[in-house]
């Protein structure tokens, strides 16, 4: 009886591209005809119950797993998938990539999220309006493109970011504390799922002999060699990242350096004009000149002297 407690997000009977909802006795999985798409939030704790009654034991860990990696392998007559799309919620960091869970048979899809995946959103406001992607297959490539599309805005965003920060740094400005970091931060944590992603929908391209048509593996493939040229961007995105941070720090050693050096050279000439100072300084009797009236004259002339051959000493040894 839990069992039928379930509110989907999302259930549609698909035939022929025709989106139907799904009315019948609660969680049946099969269609009569075409196949049937169930979406499910994971928040509801009874879902967890139902997976392990009517999904195969590993496709029911896999669905319900607090902590997921991309990953697509088949299963007896089915299919696991894991998937990420960048996260677009209100008040969200993009590159905190939202999880999709898929169990995919030959006449159902079940797909289980924790927030909003606006990939399945797009595909569930066109079921709504009374059509969907023909068959199975052509869900999964629609599915993947949508993800793919959305991850490639938010990598470009951060090429652009990236530019910027190249552009500010060989003007001279001051970046913001942290900006390089947070942005360096964003590409790692998006390279993590993004590299499995492409692995994951690399397996999926390569399945024949099963649900998915000649024409939807096309379509696969192709959304494969987009992940793809995603992660090279991000790699190289995170290697121009890395080159500007060296270059920050090198221009930061360098001035620390120099202004070392010049502390150096400076207290290299003072040194020895100190020790006068303070050897002439000291209040004791049998001090020369201290009865002369311009004996303060010629000690000053004559540190100005010694300190001035010095320089010429220091610049003649190349030492300035």
């Amino acid at each position: 009886m839990e069992t039928k407690t379930i509110k989907p997000l999302a259930a549609f009977d698909i035939e022929e591209g025709r989106a139907e909802r799904f009315i019948g006795d609660w969680p049946d999985l099969n269609a009569a005809t075409g196949y049937r798409w169930i979406h499910l939030d994971l928040r509801d704790h009874s879902i967890k119950r139902w997976a392990k009654e009517h999904l195969p034991e590993i496709a029911a860990r896999a669905l319900c797993e607090t902590e997921t990696r991309p990953r697509c392998e088949r299963l007896h007559d089915g299919m696991i998938l894991n998937l990420r799309g960048v996260n677009l919620n209100p008040g969200s960091d993009p590159e905190d990539m939202v999880s999709l869970r898929l169990w995919v048979s030959k006449h159902a899809i079940v797909s289980a999220r924790m927030r909003k995946v606006w990939a399945v959103d797009a595909i569930r406001v066109t079921a709504e309006s009374g059509s969907a992607p023909i068959t199975i297959g052509r869900f999964l490539a629609e599915l993947t493109y949508g993800l793919t599309t959305r991850i490639e805005a938010v990598s470009f965003s951060l090429e652009e970011r990236t530019d910027e920060l190249e552009e500010s740094v060989s003007e001279g400005r001051k970046l913001a504390s942290g900006q390089l970091a947070r942005l360096r931060q964003a590409v790692i944590k998006m390279r993590r799922f993004v590299n499995p992603q492409r692995e994951a929908i690399a397996t999926l391209a390569s399945i024949e002999s099963w649900i998915i048509a000649p024409d939807e593996l096309a379509l696969l493939r192709e959304t494969s060699n987009r992940t793809r040229r995603i992660v090279e961007e991000l790699d190289a995105t995170r290697d121009r990242l890395s080159a500007l941070q060296d270059h920050i720090d090198a221009d930061r050693a360098h001035a620390l350096s120099r202004n070392s050096y010049l502390l150096s050279i400076v207290a290299a000439i003072f040194l020895p004009l100190g020790f006068l100072t303070g050897l002439f300084g000291v209040n004791v009797a049998g001090m020369p000149g201290a009865a002369h009236p311009a004996a303060f004259a010629v000690l000053t002339v004559a540190c100005m002297i010694f300190g001035l051959a010095l320089y010429v000493i220091f610049r003649l040894f190349k030492w300035l």
